[in-house]
């Protein structure tokens, strides 16, 4: 067990354990339980990441302001964003906490075990070579966050109540953003190997091998978010008329659209075998809809970032530097980011559009 975790007393233990074993109501029992899952577990990037790089040597990171500037009590985090992030408002939305929190935060406590953690770290992929140059923690890292994380609840609430946790929790991945922008088509060595068709079967094949290995240590219900129009983020977009890049939007849909592929196939495998979901979850249309009709979602600017436009306008770059005064004008928080209020619309839709498997 790993130094920096409380020991818990006996009697505590005793009576978690029960409550995880459905003996008693746990606290907060009024309140609307809108999902049928008891926990939450995120793996991804930035566009989750609750901060877990916090303290890292890396660029990924978002602990200082601007960023925060709207989370609770203005508090910059390690999210990469003005305020919450899809993971927190999946939590919120379904039901189970307010936030998501991260697990490499050290002040975290037994019902914040109880009720999931997110893994997510910025600059992180599908592709091993993904998270080198940000010394992120990788996706394969991820999952031995997750073994960790087993490990230390199974010794503090037993290994039948674990498991129990793990198989009434929903997962979530989101990842995929930095293979192809940070790392194709920025980096010589996969342009090198592969055609985009090439690179996107490439990442395909270890997305799916991601699912598969997060599957056989115990999630039962795991949801896929495929990546956004990568195109229309900010930094990428080109020339004076400031339009969407078509090449990284083509390559997000091939990726998406191999990925759904595979996830079809996954169910016809994995239902039948031990009851097991995979959820492709689109995040790409949703996003596109809120970019090509911003007025109707109460948007103004759909092709700037708050923080600014280039590739230097987002994390450790932006340290301390100020936002835009009108943050709810602007999809984007910083130039790769939505910003809290796109995210919230973005939340909103895949929860309904879902809903038969989520709630």
């Amino acid at each position: 067990m790993a130094s920096g975790w409380p020991r818990q007393q006996l009697a505590v233990v005793v009576v978690v354990t029960a409550l995880v074993a459905g003996l008693a109501p746990p606290c907060g029992a009024q309140a609307q339980v809108k999902s049928r899952f008891k926990a939450i577990f995120m793996f991804g990037d930035s566009i989750v990441d609750p901060g877990n790089n916090n303290g890292k040597l890396t660029e990924a990171r978002a602990d200082f302001p601007p960023y925060g500037q709207d989370f609770p009590g203005g508090v910059a985090s390690g999210r990469f964003s003005n305020g919450k992030v899809p993971g927190d408002m999946l939590a919120s939305k379904l039901g189970i906490k307010e936030l998501l929190p991260a697990y490499k935060n050290q002040n975290l406590e037994l019902n914040d075990l109880l009720t999931g953690v997110s893994f997510a770290s910025g600059g992180s992929g599908y592709d091993p070579l993904t998270s080198i140059p940000s010394t992120a923690i990788s996706s394969s890292g991820q999952l031995d966050l997750f073994s960790d994380y087993k490990q230390k609840l199974a010794s503090l609430i037993g290994e039948e109540a674990m498991t129990r946790v793990i198989s009434e929790a929903v997962f979530f991945t989101v990842m995929g953003a930095n293979d192809l922008l940070n790392n194709y088509f920025i980096l010589p060595v996969r342009r090198h190997q592969y055609d985009v068709p090439g690179y996107v079967d490439f990442l395909a094949s270890n997305a799916v091998n991601f699912l598969l290995r997060m599957n056989e240590m115990g999630a039962k219900m795991i949801g896929f978010v495929g990546v956004p129009p990568l195109g229309c983020c900010p930094s990428q977009r080109t020339g004076p008329s400031r339009e969407c890049e078509p090449m990284r939007n083509q390559a997000s849909e091939l990726f998406n659209a191999r990925m759904k592929q595979e996830i079809d196939r996954l169910n016809a495998e994995r239902n039948i075998i031990d009851g097991s979901r995979f959820l492709y979850i689109d995040i790409y249309y949703n996003l596109l809809d809120i970019i090509q009709r911003p007025a109707y979602y109460g948007f103004k600017d759909t092709s700037d970032g708050c923080c600014g436009n280039t590739v230097l306008n987002a994390a450790i770059f932006i340290k301390y530097h100020s936002a835009c005064p009108n943050v709810y004008d602007y999809i984007f928080w910083d130039s790769f980011h939505p910003s809290e209020k796109a995210y919230n619309i973005v939340v909103d839709k895949l929860i309904h559009q879902n809903q038969q498997y989520l709630m």
